[in-house]
């Protein structure tokens, strides 16, 4: 392979392999510079959905580097600013995503994954990136990350696709997810990180009807984390059950849905505001559901100890009419509204 052309490819595939390795450098060196922590950036509201936009033509995924030797060692002599770092403030564009996904898909160091997909979740906070990272093929790349055993890094995951979550297109995609997420919610530690990460995803991906119907069959699960939870935990349960109230189509569910009578001491005067708020409004949107004209015409049977017979009976009434005495004006109000609806 002697001669100028051979020489060529040569160079060629030098500067490629450098080229394509600009994030593994970065994030090892940004380990040995010190404990400067990462945070995620906060989503956008769930409540405003838009759909992202994508900047001009984008290309394909990278194709492993036919350099010789590793990525690090080949990272290493390369002086580009560190894009994990939790200083560098700038948006990736499309190339520097692509390159921060594929090396999110190669490696296997769990810091490097876990600083990774916080450089993602971060830039997916934007609606450019988060049309960037779909077309890239990116969030798969990224919900794979949910099945890794490191808790960390799942939790890291689940914030990256809730960030991408507030993008509609991307909720098709996400939307396969709903069950493994529903699992990890239900089945990992109480108030832990992973588990309010996944209730956050699960609020998003409910803000409109389209996916509401795949927690049919998760609703009595919620209520329990919704009792045993503490108050974030608690928060973060309910503003999910407000979403599934809006929609009538939901209703019956959540009516048919075990709920342990416990459930009514969240109408006690002493709750927390914003509980007490949000388990006023979802009576007030169930009752709301129930008289949509022809909904429930035909009345089903709803069993002993479900939603149903705890939002009906005389015990939830008095708890309600109760609090028209409320020393908190926000909670009078919302009170005087519902009791005509008892």
């Amino acid at each position: 392979m002697g001669g100028p052309r051979g020489a060529g490819w040569v160079a060629a595939g030098l500067l490629l392999g450098a080229g394509a390795c600009y994030c593994i450098y970065r994030l090892t060196r940004g380990r040995r510079r010190g404990d400067r922590e990462l945070g995620i950036r906060s989503s956008k509201s769930a409540g405003a959905l838009e759909e992202g936009t994508s900047e001009g033509q984008l290309c394909g995924r990278s194709a492993r580097p036919q350099t010789g030797g590793t990525w690090e060692s080949q990272w290493s002599k390369t002086s580009q600013p560190d894009l994990t770092d939790g200083s560098y403030d700038d948006v990736l564009n499309a190339e520097q995503l692509q390159k921060l996904l594929y090396l999110l898909e190669s490696t296997e160091d769990p810091v490097i994954i876990e600083r990774a997909l916080i450089t993602l979740g971060n830039n997916a906070a934007f609606s450019v990136n988060q049309a960037i990272i779909r077309e890239l093929g990116g969030i798969p790349i990224v919900a794979n990350k949910i099945n890794h055993s490191n808790q960390s890094i799942k939790e890291k995951a689940l914030n990256a696709l809730n960030n991408l979550s507030v993008n509609v297109e991307n909720q098709i995609k996400i939307k396969i997810y709903i069950s493994q997420v529903c699992e990890d919610v239900f089945s990992g530690p109480l108030n832990s990180a992973v588990q309010l990460a996944g209730l956050t995803l699960l609020t998003n991906m409910t803000v409109t009807n389209d996916h509401q119907h795949m927690l049919h069959s998760y609703i009595t699960d919620l209520f329990q984390v919704l009792l045993t939870g503490n108050g974030n935990t608690k928060v973060q349960v309910l503003k999910l059950l407000l979403n599934l109230s809006e929609n009538p189509a939901m209703t019956e569910g959540l009516l048919r849905a075990q709920v342990d009578s416990s459930f009514l001491s969240l109408y006690d005067s002493h709750v927390a505001k914003e509980i007490l708020l949000r388990v006023l409004t979802l009576f007030q949107n169930i009752k709301n559901c129930l008289k949509i004209e022809g909904h429930l015409a035909v009345q089903p049977t709803f069993t002993e100890g479900s939603l149903f017979f705890l939002l009906h009976g005389e015990e939830c009434a008095q708890k309600i009419r109760a609090l028209v005495d409320h020393h908190d004006a926000e909670v009078k109000e919302k009170v005087v509204t519902i009791i005509p609806k008892i």
